[in-house]
């Protein structure tokens, strides 16, 4: 018997079928398996946390804020010297340059409602921003920083 390496006959229609079984068990298999890990990928985007951001608010609705709540965290992120000079009460210094070395020790509750303020907004929205990206969940910067503030200073 001459082979030419081409099948013919029995031996084709038999290797043929078996493709087509395995073909056919391949594309079952994978129409299963589309929906569950399609079900994953959405239970771990319900998981994954919303993006975060900070608020800002003016002047008046902290002013509110502070004096409803004793426990808001009143974050001054300007330099020693400007703080030294003047602030508002209650405010806690903690420059723009330390935040992400300081934070932890100084503001250790990442749940905690803090209000941002610089000199006059820049700062406070650079720190409010670094803050969020910390994992701190209620940053309100202070619009206008304290140039913007007509109470009370220290």
């Amino acid at each position: 018997m001459q082979t030419t390496g081409i099948l013919t006959g029995r031996n084709a229609k038999g290797i043929s079928a078996l493709f087509m079984k395995r073909t056919v068990r391949s594309i079952i298999a994978i129409g299963l398996l589309v929906p569950f890990l399609a079900c994953a990928q959405n239970k771990q985007q319900d998981k994954a946390t919303p993006a975060a951001k900070y608020h800002q608010i003016s002047a008046e609705e902290a002013k509110k804020m502070l004096d409803e709540n004793s426990k808001i965290i009143l974050l001054d992120v300007r330099s020693e010297a400007e703080y030294n000079n003047k602030h508002i009460p209650r405010a806690t210094l903690l420059p723009l340059p330390e935040i992400e070395s300081k934070a932890a020790t100084a503001l250790p509750d990442k749940d905690a409602l803090i209000l941002v303020y610089c000199q006059s907004g820049m700062r406070s929205r650079n720190a409010s921003n670094r803050l969020v990206a910390m994992g701190y969940t209620q940053i309100y910067d202070i619009a206008g920083g304290i140039s913007g503030w007509p109470y009370e200073t220290e």
